[in-house]
């Protein structure tokens, strides 16, 4: 049976669970109440320095799911996720409106990917 590794392990959850060579990142959020574009800088600087903790780093992301408070905010989420994503290593991705943890959160990104 293949051992599991947690980062960050808190009370409540763990940055990241690892797997038979799979990282599973929890959400991540950004400053509560900044723009679209900063909360989406944060996460996804957040998902860079998980993943390299995790020994990876996001040219080997197998799945991401972004979760929006408001679906208006989709072009400026993307215009980010556009710059930040390593063209040619575009992971399978999917992209929802929720309600998020509190309204101050307008973006979450949840992340998978693979250890090398």
């Amino acid at each position: 049976m293949a051992d599991i590794t947690r980062i960050g392990t808190g009370p409540r959850m763990s940055e990241a669970a690892i797997h038979n060579g799979t990282v599973y990142l929890a959400g991540q959020v950004g400053t509560p109440n900044a723009s679209v574009t900063q909360q989406t800088q944060d996460c996804l600087a957040e998902v860079d320095r998980i993943l390299a903790t995790a020994g990876t780093d996001k040219t080997r992301i197998l799945s991401t799911q972004i979760w929006l408070a408001d679906m208006a905010d989709f072009a400026e989420m993307n215009a980010v996720w556009d710059a930040w994503v390593p063209q040619g290593h575009t992971p399978a991705r999917a992209t929802g409106e929720s309600k998020l943890a509190t309204p101050a959160y307008k973006v979450e990104v949840i992340v998978i990917a693979a250890q090398p």
